[in-house]
């Protein structure tokens, strides 16, 4: 009996460690890889034994960096994570990381991710005062474009996706990032782009109508603003109706999951146990 208990002990030990995959994490604009401790401690509690990966690179100023070289260096750590793990991984990025996590695995095509989780992420882009103003207090919103579309506002992550619905032509000529990972403007990169969202098992967008950073908070979902300021949701959108980056695909396929949570504001997502227990978790196998 005794041989038998420890036999049992040994085999709850092994299942305890190898039924939970492994999860990659990725922090917000200014902010580091400490503001997702709470999310990894919780996942560690509620799953005992997973292997979570924080990633530590781009904290405080440096998360202001052009996100494209972001993508290119954070790549080699994504790479080596899910070379460790072919059996599979999951991914979860948080406000600007979670766009970045998204871009990230586009030009990883060979990547292992099962589920990709983006927690409150601009993901069709930004225009908002209070997000703006985080950063850059003295610019105004009606203006903010002169600096973002230029030279110099393009070596900043924000104006990497910034994208002013009043200056669209501006966007699409100026923009070195947002319209190309969105397949707005096509490229030799544009069916890689695609294919690597479609394999994910799942996608997982988190967002809400009490976020006010993100603006519009549908961004998260992929909504955005049309030229008259009003707000389109995902299905009615271009990027959804012509599959440009996969999200019809991977929406016909149920492996497209639109979770809408009132009450959350933009710098509790990250620190709320609830949101990690209720809508998180059940994503996590």
């Amino acid at each position: 009996m005794k041989m038998f208990q420890i036999v049992l002990l040994l085999f709850n030990l092994v299942s305890a460690i190898c039924c939970y995959k492994p999860l990659i994490l990725l922090h917000g604009i200014m902010t580091g890889f400490e503001s997702m401790e709470l999310i990894k401690n919780r996942i560690e509690e509620k799953h005992p034994g997973t292997i979570i990966y924080n990633i530590e690179r781009f904290g405080g100023w440096s998360s202001l960096e052009n996100m494209n070289y972001q993508v290119q260096q954070l790549s080699h750590d994504f790479n080596n994570f899910t070379r460790m793990h072919p059996e599979g991984i999951h991914l979860l990025g948080y406000s600007q990381g979670a766009l970045l996590a998204r871009t990230i695995l586009q030009a990883n095509s060979n990547h292992t991710v099962h589920t990709f989780i983006s927690l409150s992420g601009p993901q069709a882009g930004q225009y908002g005062t209070q997000f703006l103003h985080l950063f850059f207090p003295g610019v105004a919103l009606e203006t903010a474009y002169e600096l973002f579309y230029s030279r110099v506002g393009q070596h900043t992550s924000v104006g990497n996706y910034w994208n002013d619905p009043y200056h669209e032509k501006l966007f699409i000529e100026y923009s070195q990032y947002l319209p190309y990972v969105n397949n707005e403007l096509p490229t030799n990169n544009s069916q890689q782009f695609k294919e690597a969202l479609t394999k994910l098992k799942k996608m997982v967008l988190i967002g809400g109508p009490d976020d006010n950073v993100i603006t519009p908070w549908e961004s998260s979902q992929f909504g955005y603003y049309d030229s008259n300021g009003t707000v389109i949701n995902l299905m009615e959108r271009d990027i959804f109706i012509n599959d440009r980056i996969g999200l019809k695909t991977l929406y016909q396929k149920k492996k497209l999951k639109i979770v809408s949570v009132p009450g959350v504001n933009h710098f509790d997502w990250h620190l709320n146990t609830s949101i990690v227990d209720n809508y998180i978790l059940p994503y996590l196998d």
